[in-house]
């Protein structure tokens, strides 16, 4: 035998006020007004209990109560839209793609349309998205990827768009910089912020100057004709190191340089005596410097004549006067070593030299009709003959 049920009679909310004024208002007692309504005491007393509570502000009343479950379901949303505004936010000046992709990873934890909305975009087409086919990506467009990730690892995440390109252009790859840029940003490639290189040069010396000779002519139409020395400082966990240099300006080429842990006369000759083995230069080249202590010295000066170099030096506090080869420390700090730290003295002379060689084989400078030092050198002795 199936068991029935149990039925529970409903009230309309106006027979239970009418009952409750009868207690209230007309002085029955709930045993008799429930007699005359034809309802149980217990449950006459509450009506009369909730109606009371209602009446003196402690209860809500259905209007009250709807408007406080409207109001808790929008506060559950908003504070869903602030998280996924706090994830997403900066994609918003994204393509929709990325947005989409976002969108895809969050949907376990947010409702699709609440996220849809937050990230300004409609859901029908986010739907569409999804049930678009994977992309194929051939064989030309890999290797495109790969020399792209390949290039800025090499060049140590400082390789920006128009660099890239320029190296891809000259690697046989059709390509342009929207291009490049759009596959750099897919790719996750972001340069390294630069930061404002400083030059430091100890002019206090009672030495003699040279004039400045050179007068910022930086582009001397053929090698041997105008070299540029400087020094800088290199921070590594033992303590400091030192770096001087010689570049020949006519291709920007580093031909000499030398590091020490110490600041001395001797380290910015064994730069210019390396310099002077590599290329065997004739008499009358120029060489210019800042007024440092080391340059000015009677030593470096000697060895400057005994070669036949015609001595040219910066104003004073005008480093513009030198700007190449202090360009060439801002670019050796700022796209190499920036962020690197060295525990040793050793380890930092190593990749500075490594850089040395980037530099002369690989970098493209645009001052060169974007080609390398060496292979700027290279083109210039098959065009005009030199040796």
């Amino acid at each position: 035998m199936t068991k029935q049920k149990r039925q529970y009679k409903s009230y309309p909310k106006e027979f239970k006020e009418e009952a409750v004024a009868l207690v209230s208002e007309q002085g029955y007692t709930v045993a008799q007004a429930a007699e005359a309504v034809g309802v149980s005491t217990s449950l006459l007393y509450k009506w009369k209990e909730h109606i009371e509570q209602e009446q003196a502000g402690h209860k809500l009343v259905n209007s009250e109560r709807e408007e406080l479950l409207a109001l808790r379901k929008e506060v559950k949303q908003l504070r869903m839209e602030k998280d996924i505004f706090k994830k997403g936010q900066r994609l918003l000046c994204e393509r929709n793609e990325v947005k989409y992709q976002f969108i895809q990873v969050q949907s376990d934890e947010y409702p699709t349309l609440i996220l849809c909305r937050v990230m300004g975009v409609s859901s029908s087409a986010y739907y569409d998205w999804c049930k678009r086919p994977g992309q194929v990506i051939d064989a030309e467009m890999l290797r495109l990827f790969r020399r792209i990730k390949a290039l800025f690892k090499e060049s140590r995440q400082s390789l920006g768009s128009r660099q890239m390109m320029k190296q891809l252009r000259k690697e046989g790859f059709k390509i342009g910089r929207f291009k490049v840029r759009r596959l750099m940003k897919k790719l996750g490639l972001v340069v390294r912020q630069r930061q404002a290189y400083k030059v430091t040069t100890n002019s206090k010396h009672n030495n003699q100057v040279a004039d400045n000779v050179l007068a910022r002519q930086f582009n001397p139409t053929a090698p041997n004709v105008a070299w540029a020395g400087d020094m800088t400082y290199l921070r590594t966990a033992q303590g400091w190191m030192y770096l001087a240099i010689v570049m020949d300006l006519h291709s920007r080429r580093i031909i000499g340089w030398a590091l020490s842990k110490r600041m001395t006369v001797q380290l910015v000759e064994r730069a210019l005596q390396m310099a002077i083995n590599l290329r065997n230069p004739p008499k009358g080249v120029i060489f210019h410097s800042d007024r440092g202590s080391q340059y000015t010295s009677k030593c470096y000066q000697t060895l400057l004549t005994k070669h036949g170099f015609i001595a040219s030096m910066s104003g004073k506090e005008a480093c513009l006067d030198n700007a190449v080869v202090e360009r060439f420390f801002g670019s050796l700090k700022n796209e190499w070593l920036l962020n690197v730290r060295h525990l040793t003295r050793y380890s930092m002379r190593s990749d500075v030299e490594k850089y040395i060689r980037y530099y002369n084989k690989i970098r493209l400078h645009s001052s060169l009709d974007d080609m390398s030092p060496i292979e700027y050198e290279n083109y210039k002795k098959k065009v005009s003959g030199w040796t």
